[in-house]
């Protein structure tokens, strides 16, 4: 692990995986030192048809950021199996790795409400939150972004929202914003709007909702018409319910569509949206 080293030669470089050569050659190269990687390996006519496929990988993506497109590439080469694998996963390269696990969950979801129910309800695990949302959607006209004049790297900034987008508790993010301040300086309004939304996401999937709307200073909450009668007989609900009856001047409950709507008038920031829903999580039942 030498910064400063700016060559790396590897030897029989065909006998190596694809993720092995790729981690090697970024041994080289993370300093402003132009660097370069040389693969050794025999007459390529004589190179199995996958050690080929392996090498040409390699060629093609060379930029940073490329390290996903060679993971997918590796996926095509070996094979998936049946649960990845053209034979179950259909059109899996056209809508991408991670939309696809994400329909699979919610599939596998489904499957423990309704085929499977009796089965997960012996589950210690299978409790009231299990009745929730795996995600939720938020629509704001708020600034709530990383600004390009913050990171300049288009693919920088990608990398930060994808692991933004993955952080599953406080501790993480708490982590995530230090780490930002560190690299980037400062964290501008945008992004601290930017990272409290992904609390106000949390609450919101902890509620039930498959959908919040902050836009001229309204807050929307949709919930989702395929759930089912134990949610409306939960005590998550049932605090929504009392929290909008103690509000009449500022929440109202509507249903259009299937759909029920709970509105929040004078919601002019991310912290505001934060406290209404933390509101209705943890409202009192005196």
């Amino acid at each position: 692990d030498i910064p400063n080293a700016n060559t790396i030669i590897i030897n029989r470089a065909h006998m190596f995986g694809l993720s092995d050569l790729h981690q090697m050659r970024g041994r080289v190269g993370r300093s402003n030192t132009k660097a370069y990687c040389y693969l050794l390996t025999p007459p390529t006519a004589g190179l199995s048809a996958e050690a080929r496929k392996r090498l040409t990988t390699l060629e093609e993506f060379s930029d940073l950021g490329d390290g996903f497109k060679v993971a997918m590439r590796d996926l095509d080469i070996r094979g998936a199996g049946n649960l990845l694998g053209s034979e179950q996963s259909g059109f899996i390269n056209d809508m991408g790795f991670e939309v696809y696990h994400k329909i699979l969950d919610e599939a596998v979801a489904e499957l423990k409400e309704a085929e499977f129910k009796e089965l997960f309800e012996r589950d210690p695990d299978h409790n009231e939150l299990d009745l929730m949302l795996q995600d939720c959607l938020i629509e704001t006209d708020l600034e709530i972004l990383i600004p390009e004049t913050y990171v300049s790297n288009i693919s920088e900034r990608l990398s930060l929202y994808s692991e933004l987008d993955n952080l599953k508790n406080q501790e993480d993010l708490l982590a995530f914003s230090s780490a930002m301040k560190d690299r980037f300086g400062s964290l501008p309004n945008e992004v601290i709007n930017l990272v409290e939304s992904v609390k106000v996401r949390w609450l919101a999937e902890r509620l039930g909702f498959e959908k919040i709307l902050i836009k001229n200073q309204l807050l929307k909450c949709y919930l989702s018409e395929k759930k089912k009668d134990q949610y409306f007989q939960s005590k998550v609900f049932g605090n929504i319910l009392q929290y909008v009856q103690k509000h009449p001047n500022s929440c109202s409950m509507k249903e259009y569509q299937n759909k029920l709507t709970i509105s929040v008038k004078n919601i002019n920031s991310v912290d505001v949206a934060f406290n209404v829903l933390e509101g209705m999580l943890l409202i009192s039942n005196d």
